[in-house]
């Protein structure tokens, strides 16, 4: 990841805020924040220094490792928060189960479809 600052901050905040359905209020009361800082953080309306609680506890809050934001703020890779997630690796196995029954079907129709001609 090579875009670091306060905007790659913004753009994390706002995407995960949109991914989890979460009001700026929300965050706030889960951060232990103002809501002013979360509009702060959000939107970058003022870029300084913050505490590093401040990011570990916004990280926290939206469900990300509680050094996420630290590492975007760095221009570091924070990895994929949803990688160890059991219910997406579950959704991924089941995707792969019904692409296998899908092919077998095609399989099945073309030999029904050449046995009827």
């Amino acid at each position: 990841m090579a875009k670091g600052g306060w905007d790659a901050v913004a753009d994390v905040i706002s995407r995960r805020m949109k991914e989890l359905d979460m009001t700026q209020a929300e965050l706030a009361h889960r951060a232990g924040a103002s809501i002013q800082t979360v509009r702060e953080l959000q939107q970058n309306l003022l870029q300084r220094k913050r505490s590093p609680r401040t990011l570990a506890a916004f990280s926290t809050a939206l469900g990300l490792d509680s050094e996420h934001l630290s590492k975007v703020h760095a221009g570091e890779d924070p990895g994929d928060p949803d990688a160890d997630d059991p219910v997406l690796v579950e959704l991924d196995e089941l995707k792969s189960a019904i692409t296998t029954i899908t092919e077998r079907l095609d399989a099945i129709e073309r030999r029904l479809a050449a046995d009827g001609e």
